[in-house]
């Protein structure tokens, strides 16, 4: 199946947020606070799918305040840290929501992401992600992660979907 047909099935949208929705770095400050960067058109994408009626989510398998303050940013409702066991996580916020794994997709970057990546109807990953996922998933973005990949996802979805952009 064709990456469009895939994406036009999606009803849920997940993201791992290190390598994703951020380049992977990790500033940390002298009082051990960390810092993490998100892309603007990134943000915007998730909104773009808000407005094509998908819902989002958040797995992350680390904790971060700066995590939180962003996806409340974002009005992403479910987030998800600190998931030692991404497939139990992703198990339960499929039934809670009422959507079967075919009308998820799951953007990731790593191995702790693979095995949800195997499970979903669309899995996506990034050009700079480790070669297990990205031989996992069903199609590879062209922008890095925190570069604007997130938002490349977004716009297939909408654009599989038939849902208009707006300026």
């Amino acid at each position: 199946m064709r990456a469009l047909a895939r994406a036009r099935s999606v009803r849920l949208a997940i993201f791992d947020v290190d390598g994703v929705m951020t380049d992977g770095t990790v500033y940390l400050g002298p009082r051990g606070e960390a810092f993490k960067a998100f892309n603007i058109l990134d943000g915007h994408g998730v909104k773009m799918l808000h407005e094509a009626g998908i819902v989002t989510a958040i797995i992350s398998g680390r904790r971060s305040k700066a995590v939180a303050l962003r996806a409340r940013e974002l009005d992403m409702r479910h987030v998800e840290q600190g998931a030692k066991d991404k497939v139990e996580v992703f198990q339960r916020l499929t039934k809670r929501l009422g959507v079967t794994a075919r009308e998820c997709a799951y953007m990731g970057d790593d191995v702790q992401d693979v095995a949800v990546m195997r499970l979903c109807g669309f899995a996506v990953s990034v050009p700079n992600a480790a070669r297990e996922a990205r031989a996992a998933a069903h199609w590879v973005t062209t922008a890095a992660g925190g570069h604007g990949a997130v938002r490349e996802f977004c716009e297939l979805v909408v654009r599989a979907r038939g849902a208009r952009r707006r300026a």
